[in-house]
């Protein structure tokens, strides 16, 4: 007996689970699942900041550039968009510019393919400078960079090549 009272106290409960308190069935969450975010640090092509001006006329707006997560790194990205393979006539070219003090010791890059184990690593000798760093595939990488004690990540996207990519 007191197995089919219980029974019939949590059948009730649920029931009453699924309703308002005007016994109308309860709305949906109104929370839906956060969507994936994108893979690919922003590129930008607004002024560059004062630190990272050296070299360029003006401000250097209209240069297509990406701030390490922490911001003390910029990527000029000139190969933009950046291709694997590189498409002919065309280098992945970057100028790593950094905002902290660069003591001489190589810019060390380690960069890890979205979503796989695939990775690929390059040093650029005496520090953030000038660079051509290619990737086996394209896709989003996720680029470690450390340098002169310090360490800051960006995510970089490599695309296809296409026959229509323009040479640099």
């Amino acid at each position: 007996m007191r197995t089919v009272a219980t029974v019939a106290t949590v059948g009730a409960a649920l029931l009453l689970a699924g309703c308002s308190p005007s016994g109308e069935p309860a709305p949906p969450p109104t929370s839906a699942p956060a969507p994936a975010a994108a893979c690919g640090s922003p590129v930008r092509d607004d002024a560059l900041p004062e630190w990272a001006r050296a070299g360029f006329s003006g401000d250097g707006a209209g240069v297509p550039h990406v701030y390490g997560a922490k911001g003390d790194i910029l990527a000029v990205v000139f190969g933009s968009p950046l291709s694997s393979p590189p498409g002919n006539g065309r280098s992945n070219k970057i100028l790593w510019v950094s905002r902290q003090p660069v003591t001489g010791d190589p810019l060390v890059i380690t960069a890890r393919r979205d979503g796989s184990g695939e990775r690929a690593d390059q040093q650029v000798a005496g520090g953030p400078g000038p660079s051509v760093v290619d990737v086996p595939r394209a896709g989003c990488w996720r680029f470690t960079l450390t340098w002169s004690g310090y360490t800051d990540t960006m995510d970089l996207v490599y695309r296809t090549p296409t026959a229509e990519s323009p040479g640099s």
